[in-house]
């Protein structure tokens, strides 16, 4: 067998560029997460989150809650890692995730979605071939119940430098 000739492959385009976002505009991120016991586990051992609630059912369920908790920050995580696509994989780096809410648990089983709104796009002043965008995210669960909401800015790439 010859090795492929890599010249020979289209580069597909992915992201969005700066021109193509609008206050105000919406996007429904099209897969979702369901989440293991196991996730958690190995996300916070893995993170050196020793916090009992996310890795020892036996420690949630005696503070009421029916499993182990979903670490949150895996939740955020993968909240975000759904939006890329849509958002920001044109380019451009991440500016930073605020105002953070952790609406409410998600237990292994639970299944999150998120969209995501425009908040504010703006030239950058640094960077004339790029813009700032921020949005503003909401992961709900099976029930259609928010878990997770936060707004994340980044640097996007304008059509004409990419």
């Amino acid at each position: 067998m010859t090795d492929p000739d890599f010249d020979q492959f289209i580069l597909a385009k992915k992201g969005n560029q700066y021109e193509f976002f609008e206050v105000g505009q919406r996007f429904t991120h099209h897969w979702g997460r369901t989440f293991t016991a196991a996730d958690s586990i190995l996300f916070s051992t893995g993170t050196c989150n020793w916090t009992p609630m996310y890795v020892n059912a036996e420690y949630a369920k005696a503070h009421e809650h029916p499993d182990i908790v979903i670490n949150p920050m895996l939740v955020l995580c993968t909240a975000v890692g759904m939006s890329v696509e849509d958002l920001s994989e044109g380019g451009g780096p991440f500016l930073g995730v605020n105002d953070i809410d952790f609406v409410q648990s998600v237990y292994p089983g639970d299944t999150i979605t998120a969209h995501s709104e425009v908040l504010d796009k703006r030239e950058s002043t640094s960077h004339p071939d790029a813009g700032i965008v921020t949005w503003r995210t909401e992961a709900t669960n099976q029930n259609g119940e928010s878990v997770l909401r936060y707004s994340r800015t980044n640097l996007i790439r304008k059509a004409a430098a990419a």
